[in-house]
């Protein structure tokens, strides 16, 4: 998976949300079926959270499509800036000099384990051009070191798409159904300030 700019909203739904049908959006001529994936990501950052402290994530995760090292730079409210590598066992060099300055030599380390079931539904333009998709996500998550984390389970729903239409109608579909916009900007910000 490329490095590139994510723009997404996200919300948070009750386990009884129902998903509107996504006909109708503008330009989507067609949904793909929902496919589902199992992620589970470990979120490292200093003792202090100094990562948290500036919107910044950096996870290992395994399962789906784009499974490795992400790395996410906030651009502005709806965009961030996505690194990527591939699986290793320690946080590679590059995302680890992306985040020296915000580090300060402090050293990174797992705080928090996320597990998801995710169920993606793809949209697609009337040449099948990809407009974005839309993600239903059961959120399980602790904070580490695992002996004193008490576990945390949500549902999040987000929308990822570069058309700035696509996005708010969306938006406007998942709250008539129900959800409402997200308190935080991230999974781990979710679990960090409950």
């Amino acid at each position: 998976m490329a490095d590139h700019l994510e723009v997404e909203r996200k919300f948070e739904a009750d386990a009884s949300f129902a998903m509107p049908s996504l006909d109708g959006l503008p330009g989507v001529v067609s949904v793909e079926p929902p496919a589902v994936y199992r992620l589970d990501a470990t979120y490292f950052d200093t003792a202090g959270l100094a990562l948290h402290r500036n919107r910044v994530t950096l996870r290992r995760r395994t399962g789906g499509p784009d499974e490795g090292w992400h790395l996410k730079l906030p651009v502005s409210v709806d965009t961030r800036r996505e690194l990527h590598e591939p699986l290793s066992p320690s946080v590679p060099p590059r995302l680890a000099a992306a985040v020296g300055e915000l580090t300060a030599g402090q050293p990174l380390q797992a705080i928090a384990i996320l597990c998801t079931e995710r169920t993606v539904r793809r949209l697609a333009g009337t040449d099948g051009t990809a407009l974005g998709e839309i993600a239903d996500d059961a959120v399980t998550a602790r904070r580490l070191p695992a002996a004193d984390a008490a576990g945390l389970s949500w549902r999040e729903i987000e929308v990822e798409s570069a058309d700035a239409d696509v996005l708010a109608a969306a938006g406007r579909l998942l709250t008539e159904a129900g959800a409402r916009p997200a308190r935080s900007a991230s999974k781990l910000g979710h679990l960090l300030e409950n």
